[in-house]
């Protein structure tokens, strides 16, 4: 298994924008037998982790972003696995919209285009943080149980 609980909780969370932006009903079946999929693999991940069989070097796989720190102010993920879980859903929301209007990219008055893109950056920064929080908060419980 290549992914690691942080992975799999953006892929839920996506899954779930996916579910709330379309009216398409077999878009909509297949979007539930992913959320199915990934519900399961999320509890097999976690059920697999406790039984050891998962190696702890595994249960983490940093981003390592590089980028020049100043000037892009990221937000700190902190907080349990349920409060990272919510702060990645809650930024993948907002990356969700401003991806949106990227997509109608011309219309997007010139003065506002590089906002866009930098507020795209930095979301997508932020994704990364609650993903490799998610993971090594998990990891910490993982080692503390043991």
């Amino acid at each position: 298994m290549a992914e690691t609980l942080g992975m799999l909780c953006d892929k839920l969370t996506i899954v779930k924008l996916k579910e709330y932006h379309t009216d398409d009903a077999a878009r909509l079946e297949s979007l539930a037998k992913q959320s199915s999929q990934l519900q399961q693999e999320i509890d097999d991940f976690v059920a697999q982790s406790i039984a050891g069989l998962i190696p702890i070097e595994k249960l983490t796989f940093a981003a390592n972003k590089v980028f020049k720190k100043e000037g892009n102010e990221v937000a700190e993920a902190k907080g349990n696995i349920g409060a990272l879980f919510y702060q990645l859903s809650e930024v993948n929301c907002k990356l969700w919209h401003e991806v949106e209007k990227g997509y109608d990219i011309e219309n997007v008055p010139m003065d506002q285009k590089d906002k866009l893109i930098k507020q795209l950056a930095v979301l997508n920064l932020e994704r990364n943080n609650c993903i490799d929080a998610i993971d090594l908060t998990f990891k910490e419980l993982i080692l503390s149980s043991k």
